[in-house]
């Protein structure tokens, strides 16, 4: 079947994109690689002057028999060397000659060229002129995202309660992010229809919907595959740009069983893994509105600062140009590193890999809630979400249950949050409170009263992790949290 081309959405962009033009300079760069050209038009140092020679990292050889955590021994039976030199670029790695010189905003094309592989292992795209470029990670692709499509005043949507650094970029920016219900499934698209149906015609229309789809943070929910088809046709309906922010896409497992006598630990193929990842928004996508933002953060490392946007080519040429204006590019370091692990391990390989990670944060998901269901008070009040991707769990709160919810916080959770806070500070562990995190922009004009209309009002929740610490103080953590909650509710 012939895939056809993704639409123009060069209307949506901002301001400051129509008016960027490409750099002159960065225009000539891919001359510099030209044999037959003598370059004298940039400022590139030669790399006989890099310090760096090679670089020979020990990673882990897939299938990663004894795990992806398991200490290597250095030998062929579980250890791999990547050897990465200035001048050679066999086997996939990118010779740091070229991989630490000016050029390549797009990224490395040893790099690229294995994330469009992987791309299309993972999504069934849907129309043909898509690409990838390389970012430096999902923080700094959501902020190029901000600008190339917003201007000052300008609308977009977001869960409820969404990732507090992506709401602080756009605040910044002087973008409204207006909220969206959710419930245990993610986004509810009838109540999103609802809003855009009733949307205040004298108040700019939304250009964006940021989500967080799968593992969201901070709630921990994961969208449902069905609804997805839904606020696709939704976008279409009302004509706005869809950003899925995944970096928790491949934490997936399979849901909680409260009991471990029940649980299987099955080794999933590769054809089993694959089928049971969620279906994503760029999987459906047959115009090019959907802009998808991955990252290495999670699956490899945070400060790898390394990630890739999927788009089409016309939307991914704003972000280049912007990019040769602010990053120049992701690290030469980081991309000669992780291009050469990725393409010793294969895409098999790197499957392998997050199949460890299936398995690892599956663990670390059940020992989290076995520790809430244990220790946690047996009361209405709290409700724990076990979730079925990510890192985080959430502990749902009701402030009306405590004993001084009316004579001492004068009937306003938010004193009980803030009080509940407080107490597991000094209780000695950290969770987060749910405010953080709480989407509350409004349009001017404002939106009709029933578009912010939520459930109880006196529901409140604390974010946890079960990724950062080890097993025993995990379960440490989690039973300090439910003291604290015993002693400050009387309970």
């Amino acid at each position: 079947m012939t895939l056809g081309e993704a639409k123009d959405f060069s209307y949506l962009y901002s301001d400051e994109t129509k008016a960027r033009k490409p750099s002159p300079l960065k225009t000539c760069i891919h001359l510099f690689q030209d044999p037959n050209i003598i370059f004298l038009g940039g400022g590139l140092p030669l790399s006989d002057y890099f310090p760096w020679d090679n670089l020979v990292v020990d990673s882990p050889l897939p299938p990663f028999a004894k795990g992806i955590g398991a200490p290597l021994t250095g030998t062929k039976e579980d250890s791999l060397k990547v050897s990465i030199k200035k001048q050679d670029q066999s086997n996939g790695t990118i010779p740091l000659a070229r991989g630490l010189q000016y050029g390549f905003t797009n990224g490395q094309p040893e790099l690229i060229k294995f994330l469009k592989e992987h791309n299309t292992i993972i999504h069934d795209m849907k129309y043909a002129d898509w690409d990838v470029i390389a970012t430096t990670g999902n923080t700094n692709a959501w902020e190029s995202t901000l600008r190339i499509f917003c201007n000052k005043g300008d609308v977009i949507l977001a869960e409820a309660h969404s990732f507090s650094s992506s709401l602080a970029s756009a605040e910044a920016q002087g973008v409204i992010v207006f909220p969206l219900p959710i419930d245990q499934n993610g986004i509810i698209p009838e109540k999103l229809e609802a809003i855009m149906d009733n949307w205040n015609p004298e108040a700019a229309k939304p250009k964006l919907l940021y989500t967080i789809p799968t593992g969201q943070n901070p709630t921990g929910t994961s969208l449902a595959d069905d609804r997805k088809e839904k606020i696709y046709r939704i976008a279409q309906k009302h004509d706005f740009i869809i950003v899925e922010d995944e970096p928790y896409y491949f934490l997936q497992m399979e849901p909680y069983i409260r009991d471990p006598k029940e649980r299987t630990a099955k080794k999933l193929t590769h054809e089993e893994f694959l089928k049971s990842l969620a279906k994503t928004f760029l999987s459906i996508d047959t115009e090019g509105r959907v802009i998808r933002l991955d990252s290495f953060s999670k699956v490899l490392a945070p400060a790898t600062r390394l990630g890739w946007i999927t788009a089409s080519k016309s939307i991914l040429q704003s972000y280049v140009y912007l990019h040769e204006m602010t990053i120049q590019a992701a690290s030469g370091f980081t991309q000669a590193l992780v291009a050469g692990t990725l393409n010793s391990w294969g895409q098999d390989g790197y499957l392998d890999w997050l199949l460890g990670l299936r398995h690892e944060y599956t663990l670390k998901r059940d020992n989290a809630i076995d520790a809430l269901h244990k220790y946690l008070p047996k009361t209405d009040a709290f409700v724990v979400n076990p979730p079925i991707a990510g890192m985080f769990f959430t502990v749902d709160i009701d402030a009306s249950a405590h004993p001084e919810f009316k004579a001492k916080y004068d009937s306003d959770p938010a004193q009980v949050e803030h009080a509940i806070y407080e107490k597991v500070i000094s209780s000695g562990v950290l969770v987060v409170p749910g405010s953080w995190f709480k989407t509350e922009g409004e349009t001017v004009p404002p939106q009709p009263v029933e578009s912010k209309m939520t459930g109880n009002r006196n529901e409140i929740f604390f974010r946890g992790t079960y990724a950062a610490v080890s097993p025993e103080k995990l379960t440490e953590g989690l039973k300090r949290l439910s003291i604290a909650l015993k002693e400050e509710f009387g309970l």
